[in-house]
């Protein structure tokens, strides 16, 4: 248990497996939530989870009316916010062919929203006498890799926006982190790969533990950063990323393996 007992979170992307699986782990431990989602396909499903310990609520992370609500309605229903999760995302990417009207609007999700969701939450958790912030980055924040280009950068912004919050909001108790997953079981992972196992044999060539990340593993990181477990941590990264970012070059001796010495 990690004291979240009693505590109320405001997580935005609510509709993903990570965040339903964050949403069995809080009200696991007695906690509250409110999940907000943008699109509505997975809200029957979650709101089976959530039962009376939660609520989805359908709305845009970058419309700051929804998000002035969905604090609004936490607080009211379940007396108070202790903790808020930014975890919307868009992975939309065309390298250098990006226009400027994607970039915008890539920016304003990945790494604007958090900003603003934070801002708006910040009265609420003086209320409690402090609380916690976590955004959702991305080991891409620390790698490039092929084919992308703008999800790392607003990922990488991510990382130092949670250093200077963490700063900036230290004297009112609040903690700021990130938490960088690896590759993790998704429902965009299954449409592009199709089975768990062909999905862990590409992860395998990158992350040491052989496998993608369960969504619950990644809750489980976003939980702990919530918990008063991790009362001394502001202003860093976990990484979840099942040993991505401990890698070089060589990997996992695959260029060894394939280009053996003579």
């Amino acid at each position: 248990m990690m004291g979240l007992d009693g505590k109320v979170i405001v997580a935005t992307g609510g509709g993903s497996l990570i965040a339903k699986a964050l949403a069995e782990q809080v009200i696991g431990e007695g906690g509250k939530i409110v999940l907000c989602d943008r699109n509505d396909a997975y809200a029957d499903e979650t709101r089976d989870v959530l039962g009376d310990s939660g609520n989805f609520l359908v709305g845009d992370a970058t419309d700051d009316a929804f998000l002035d609500s969905a604090l609004a309605e936490a607080a009211s229903r379940f007396g108070g916010i202790d903790g808020v999760v930014s975890a919307a995302a868009t992975f939309n990417d065309a390298l250098y062919d990006t226009s400027r009207a994607d970039w915008l609007e890539a920016l304003n999700i990945n790494i604007v929203s958090p900003a603003i969701l934070t801002q708006k939450a910040v009265p609420y958790l003086e209320q409690r006498g402090g609380g916690a912030v976590v955004y959702v980055a991305s080991i891409s924040g620390f790698r490039a890799q092929p084919n992308r280009m703008v999800y790392p950068a607003s990922k990488a912004a991510l990382l130092m926006l949670a250093k200077t919050g963490g700063v900036q909001l230290a004297p009112k108790n609040i903690r700021v982190n990130t938490l960088s997953p690896g590759w993790t079981w998704s429902r965009n992972i299954e449409n592009r790969y199709g089975s768990r196992e062909r999905a862990d044999a590409f992860a395998a060539e990158f992350q040491c533990l052989g496998r993608m990340a369960e969504p619950a593993e990644i809750a489980s990181g976003i939980c702990y950063l919530l918990s008063p477990a991790a009362s001394f941590i502001t202003g860093t990264d976990l990484a979840v990323d099942g040993g991505y970012t401990a890698l070089g070059p060589e990997a996992l001796g695959q260029p060894q393996l394939k280009f053996p010495a003579d």
